[in-house]
């Protein structure tokens, strides 16, 4: 720190100031921390506020905005500012210079000769001081430990994350404990492994056990901050889902979401309770999974995975497959169905992706994973009469409807599953459904009779973990 009277509340200035890169004229060389200062602050800013929208930046008696359209998960480059004293003043992208302010920090003096990066977290439409929006200044002390390691300074930046511990490596021995929300690991950085991905794994609770998990990308043997933004109780993939957003010496390098999750449903007729291992390995991923049953969620680094599925009793191969690419901030059901005794089609993982939209009405995604049915219309059955619904007609063994889910505006309704473009259903099932619901309807089960009796499995993914709930067909 190159100037040790520097006080925390002075630096809020700083959210706005980084916005005069945009403005910067030729002459300055803003995107060089090392420039010669003189009695300059070298300073940019990174917005990591999930519900705060881009901005436009101005200086309290300026017409003309700073800087404008700072978004979400963007930094701004560095650049030289004058020491003195400021009320800066934040207003949504494209409002009038003459309207209220959203935020403004006050009359503020900036001090001289330091390099800053100064983070805008919490939320913005929160009044309540553990969550609230705040510029948080991190004055700039890296030391870099050699050997092509780099440097990483992490903040907890997540509004509705609790004190977490961090598993760097992911092995089971988290090295920081009880990181409080907005804390800091401190100025000089962690040292980290460069030149390969990083897995991190992040703990919480008592006793501790782990949340979520992530995969760096590669790091050059530079400086970085890594930021826990975004909010843990929203689905991985939303835009204010919880990530780690990379800054380095350049600005942003990217949001790194969290490891893909996978479920396991076990809805082969004849397969007897199997586990499931990572392809040629004791790796369990599941244990002892029967028919009917959810895996609990296994997490693990993005990638495409051969699993060996066995018998529980005694080891016995059943069979060996391969799943789809494994994206990161993705949650995927994998359905175990086929048989495994010969009969046709053979035992199969059939994996979706979750893609529900927002629910209103209830979502619902019909799956069709019963191997020895045939092609089917799914639709309401009135006690009379079958009304095939269209998102969900012509379905084969492996189809599913729609990935966003279909809206149902019934909160109880009987549904019929009958073959395709016939009207007297071969099942029908009573189903409850809530507003907020998104859930996968897996016809599972044989309907011919070999093994376990055709039937629905609902895996609702509308709460975490996720839950299965058995439906057996009506009298």
């Amino acid at each position: 720190m190159k100037n040790p009277t520097n006080k925390l509340m002075l630096m809020l200035a700083l959210l706005a100031l980084g916005a005069f890169a945009a403005g910067c004229s030729d002459d300055d060389d803003p995107t060089n921390p090392t420039a010669d200062l003189g009695e300059g602050a070298m300073l940019r800013v990174v917005h990591a506020s999930p519900d705060a929208p881009a901005v436009d930046i101005y200086a309290e008696g300026v017409a003309l905005p700073l800087v404008t359209d700072v978004s979400y998960l963007e930094t701004t480059p560095y650049l030289e500012l004058a020491p003195g004293t400021y009320n800066i003043q934040l207003r949504a992208a494209g409002a009038s210079a003459t309207s209220a302010p959203a935020f403004e920090t006050g009359d503020l003096t900036i001090p001289a000769d330091v390099t800053i990066t100064a983070v805008a977290l919490g939320l913005l439409a929160s009044s309540d001081e553990a969550d609230r929006f705040r510029v948080v200044p991190f004055v700039e002390d890296f030391t870099l430990p050699g050997g092509g390691q780099a440097a990483v300074r992490i903040v907890h930046g997540s509004p509705d994350a609790p004190a977490v511990a961090v598993d760097l490596g992911n092995d089971g021995s988290p090295e920081v404990t009880d990181f409080a929300r907005f804390a800091e690991t401190g100025a000089a950085g962690v040292a980290l492994p460069a030149g390969t991905a990083l897995n991190v794994g992040i703990w919480a609770g008592s006793p501790l056990s782990r949340v979520t998990a992530f995969t760096t990308p590669a790091l050059a043997g530079e400086e970085y901050f890594l930021i826990a933004t975004g909010l843990l109780g929203a689905k991985p993939n939303a835009t204010d889902g919880f990530g780690l957003l990379a800054v380095g010496p350049n600005g942003t390098v990217g949001l790194i979401r969290q490891d893909p999750v996978v479920y396991v449903l076990h809805g082969s007729p004849d397969a007897p309770a199997v586990d499931v291992n990572v392809g040629g390995s004791d790796t369990a991923l599941v244990d002892n999974l029967s028919f009917g049953e959810l895996s609990p969620p296994v997490q693990v680094p993005p990638a495409a995975y051969t699993l060996d599925v066995r018998v529980s009793a005694g080891g016995q191969l059943a069979a060996t497959v391969t799943t789809p690419e494994l994206m990161a901030g993705e949650r995927y059901l994998a359905v175990a169905s086929g048989f495994v005794g010969g009969a046709t089609p053979g035992f199969a993982l059939l994996p979706y992706r979750d893609e529900f939209g927002v629910p209103g009405p209830a979502l619902v995604r019909v799956v069709h994973a019963s191997p020895d049915a045939p092609a089917v219309d799914v639709g309401v059955w009135d006690g009379t009469t079958f009304t095939a619904l269209d998102p969900f007609r012509d379905l084969a063994f492996g189809d599913a409807s729609a990935a966003a889910g279909t809206p149902i505006a019934l909160s109880a309704v009987t549904v019929g599953v009958a073959a395709k473009d016939t009207s007297t259903p071969v099942a029908t099932f009573d189903l409850a459904l809530s507003s907020d619901l998104s859930a996968f309807a897996v016809a599972t089960g044989s309907l011919g009779g070999t093994g376990e009796p055709f039937r629905l499995s609902v895996v609702v993914t509308s709460t975490w973990p996720w839950q299965v709930a058995e439906v057996l067909p009506n009298d």
